[in-house]
């Protein structure tokens, strides 16, 4: 079933005031009031570069998915198998890459193919190829040569089992001066091709803080109660280890040194919530995902006298949680 939304959350033109009366942020607003306003720029290679955020995240005792290899130069073929030979399960990604674009997901193998989430295959040589690619800028920021990381899959906790379709759901939290102020998670289907990317048609559903259950879904700007691939109803969907992975992403600030940042969380069977990638640029379709503007939350951490915003991290989720709950929608 789905329900139309207000015209801002279709997409319709809306006019500034109406929009600033819903409390949504706009990407001017987003850019000068609180990227350039609050991220320092010599702090963007700590999360630009996702081997430095995975180093900076380990001085800070924070849990990321496990490294098996990193090539800071062109690796030579041999290496490049020697790493992945023992390996049935795997991630081939770009350091400085953006949007998932470069990232290669293995599962498993048959023969001497690998096998894709969506059962393709691809052979030594198309792998030996993407690392090539990868290393030579394709899918980075700004076309630079790049890094290749080759990291363990996350064993994703089996939750989400029936939430997402031929790939892998994350979390993003918003963080604003150390406060988590707006959650979501992000379901792949089979119109995104198993890419939790909502522009290509993925499922943005928006987590109450104060409980981690879900509490309004869409997909391409229209709500929708079930997910469209495996008809699993989002109301009964709940995210474990919820305040543990609020307060990783609340202590990403001290991490970062960012005032206001993304963090893209995975939850592991075993190790619980992982830190994916942080990002000082993260996008407003969160807002979408929750039916609420994200203006009026980031105003009222700006209101904040100096004491509040000296807060440890503890604190700072305890506020969060209780303050920016989800408020039944009109």
């Amino acid at each position: 079933m789905r329900l139309q939304l207000p015209s801002f959350f279709r997409g319709g033109l809306v006019s500034p005031f109406a929009l600033k009366k819903l409390g949504v942020l706009g990407m001017n607003a987003r850019n000068v009031q609180y990227i350039a306003r609050y991220n320092d720029r010599d702090k963007y290679p700590i999360v630009d570069d996702k081997l430095n955020t995975k180093r900076q995240a380990k001085r800070y005792r924070i849990p990321v998915p496990e490294l098996i290899a990193a090539f800071e130069t062109q690796p030579s073929r041999k290496r490049v198998m020697e790493v992945i030979e023992p390996l049935e399960k795997f991630v081939i990604k770009p350091a400085r890459g953006s949007g998932g674009k470069g990232i290669l997901v293995i599962v498993g193998r048959d023969g001497d193919e690998y096998l894709k989430p969506s059962g393709n295959k691809v052979t030594a040589l198309d792998i030996q190829r993407h690392v090539s690619n990868i290393h030579s800028g394709l899918y980075s920021l700004g076309g630079k040569p790049d890094r290749v990381m080759i990291e363990a899959l996350v064993d994703f906790d089996p939750t989400f089992d029936k939430y997402s379709f031929e790939g892998v759901p994350d979390i993003r939290v918003i963080v604003f001066r150390g406060y988590p102020v707006m959650a979501m998670l992000r379901c792949s289907t089979h119109d995104s091709d198993g890419k939790a990317n909502l522009h290509q048609g993925a499922v943005g559903v928006g987590v109450d803080l104060a409980t981690g259950k879900a509490s309004h879904a869409v997909q391409r700007g229209m709500r929708v109660d079930i997910h469209p691939d495996t008809q699993m109803p989002f109301s009964d969907l709940e995210v474990p280890d919820w305040q543990e992975l609020v307060r990783l992403a609340a202590s990403c600030y001290e991490m970062t040194g960012l005032g206001y940042l993304g963090c893209d969380i995975v939850l592991d069977r075993k190790r619980g919530p992982l830190l994916l990638e942080a990002n000082a640029r993260p996008g407003l379709a969160i807002q979408i995902a929750n039916g609420v503007g994200l203006r009026t939350r980031l105003e009222h951490i700006e209101q904040m006298d100096l004491e509040q915003l000296e807060k440890n991290v503890e604190e700072r989720v305890a506020y969060s949680m209780d303050y920016f709950a989800a408020k039944p929608l009109a």
